[in-house]
């Protein structure tokens, strides 16, 4: 416990600085209980370009049930939430039926690869969308890539339905 309360200290910087992304990093690896790089520890560092504002107490929670990605959340008077991606642990397999049992079902891809895409964001009182290309196929529901400008890698998404795909954490 007063391991924490150091981190949670160090996490917040002094007066006219900005919010310590390695303070972050620690705070992830922690609640992740993996380091940086590790299976079930965050894919990459906190990006140290981010110029947030500091923060006494960030919140941490898993985005989804899924643990793929923890949100770090600042309550403040200058609120901001960063997502951290998460190296998947691998998943133990669920018991196996007979092979009469089973039937493989393939959703119908409602996105191909290559199909132009309007990714769309927003919450309550905006929205924002933008134009992109389908990196895969994906199911009403799958995860999609799409990439959205050559000079950045794709973004992922959630395929909506044909030509419309939905950036996760956006009114989910």
């Amino acid at each position: 416990m007063i391991a924490l309360s150091i981190l949670l200290a160090a996490a917040a910087a002094g007066p006219g600085e900005f919010q310590s992304t390695e303070a972050l990093d620690q705070l992830v690896e922690r609640f992740a209980g993996a380091p940086i790089g590790a299976e079930g520890g965050a894919r990459a560092a906190v990006d140290k370009r981010l110029k947030l504002t500091p923060c006494s107490t960030p919140e941490l929670s898993w985005r989804s049930a899924a643990e793929d990605a923890v949100v770090i959340r600042c309550q403040g008077p200058q609120q901001w939430r960063v997502f951290v991606a998460i190296n998947a642990l691998p998943r133990p397999a669920a018991a196996v039926a007979p092979a009469s049992a089973v039937v493989p079902v393939k959703a119908e891809a409602v996105i191909k690869r290559g199909d132009p895409v309007m990714l769309e964001a927003g919450a309550a009182g905006f929205s924002i969308t933008r134009e992109g290309v389908a990196m895969a196929d994906a199911a009403a529901g799958a995860r999609v890539l799409v990439k959205t400008d050559d000079k950045r890698p794709p973004v992922a998404a959630i395929a909506i339905e044909p030509g419309r795909a939905r950036l996760p954490g956006f009114g989910d």
